[in-house]
């Protein structure tokens, strides 16, 4: 297995206006043990979205999730269209 660090924010302080409170994000550390064929995906996909790292893979696929769960959560269905037109749903999150 391969071990991956990546770097996670932290809590920290309030906003400029005062209008809201926005919490600044500082970093963490989140390691994980990959076996070796998730290894090969994560560095695919850093190569096919020309990521700077792993990290950044990471944040982006744990952005995009939270859209589809909360996409999911408020009754929304995806849906994927084949090459030859056809139309199914995607289950992947069921």
């Amino acid at each position: 297995m391969t071990t991956t660090t990546l770097e996670r924010p932290q809590v920290g302080a309030a906003d400029v206006t005062g209008h809201e409170k926005v919490q600044r994000i500082g970093k963490s550390r989140v390691q994980l043990d990959l076996s070796a064929r998730a290894m090969v995906q994560l560095a695919e996909l850093k190569e096919k979205t020309d990521a700077a790292s792993y990290a950044e893979v990471f944040k982006n696929a744990m952005k995009l999730y939270d859209g589809i769960i909360t996409e999911i959560e408020s009754g929304a269905t995806f849906l994927i269209r084949d090459k030859d037109g056809k139309v199914s749903e995607f289950r992947m999150f069921l």
